[in-house]
This record gives C-alpha cells, sequence and structure tokens, in this order.
C-alpha cells in the first residue's frame, strides 16, 4: 500500500518563500502522477499543481503559476512544491496526491483522478 506522508509545512511572513515535501513509500509501484492540493480555512479543496513520469508535464492552478514550482526526484520518490512570494491567499493544509495511472491532461485537477493521499501539511501566511 502507498503512503504518502508531506512535510516542510511551517508558519512565514508574506513574501517569504517555503518548500514542501512529500515522500512516497511502501509500494514499488510507479506513480505516475502526482500533485499538490490544498484546503484553505473554510475552502474546498482544490488542484495546486501536477507532474507526470519521466519527461515531466507539469500543470499548476492560475492562482499559484509562476510563484510555485513543483518537481519530482522519481529515484528518491520524492515530490516536492516549491512555493515563493506567499500571500494571505495562500494559507492552507497543503495534500499530497498520487496516481499509479497516467492522468489525461483535462482530469489533472480532479481529485477523483488520484488514488493516494497523504495527511496534509499545514502552511500559514501572516502578513
Amino acid at each position: 500500500q502507498v503512503q504518502l506522508a508531506e512535510s516542510g509545512g511551517d508558519i512565514v511572513q508574506a513574501g517569504d518563500p517555503l518548500r514542501l515535501t512529500c515522500a512516497v513509500s511502501g509500494s514499488h509501484a510507479t506513480m505516475l502522477t502526482m500533485g499538490w492540493f490544498r484546503r484553505g480555512p473554510g475552502k474546498e479543496r482544490e488542484f495546486v499543481t501536477s507532474v507526470t513520469y519521466g519527461t515531466p508535464t507539469i500543470y499548476y492552478a492560475d492562482s499559484v503559476k509562476g510563484r510555485f514550482t513543483t518537481s519530482r526526484d522519481s529515484a528518491k520518490n520524492l515530490l516536492y512544491l516549491q512555493m515563493n512570494n506567499l500571500t494571505p491567499n495562500d494559507p492552507a493544509v497543503y495534500y499530497c496526491a498520487a496516481s499509479p495511472s497516467g492522468i489525461l491532461p483535462q482530469n489533472m485537477r480532479l481529485e477523483s483522478m488520484y488514488r493516494c493521499w497523504g495527511q496534509g501539511t499545514q502552511v500559514t501566511v501572516t502578513s
């Protein structure tokens, strides 16, 4: 059974950077697609970014494009989310998600496409 463990959540000031890490364990299956979602206070969980395996194709939500960067180290089974210029709109619990199957580009933002989820890590941004 695949397990995802996020780390790196912290309390930072607006404008500061922060990097989250997701570690994959428990299975030899390759996660063809991995991603990050987040749930802000009083909000639905929303798509942040996703990355495919191999020669990666990366997708970003418009709200983070240009500020957030995701990358994966498949050899180490790690997924990263580098967040720069954090704003008061970014505080949330950030979740790592993974799918052993490929996901069509038009479905990348759908939670239901991802079979495996981490417990989340809290990011707080102070002004």
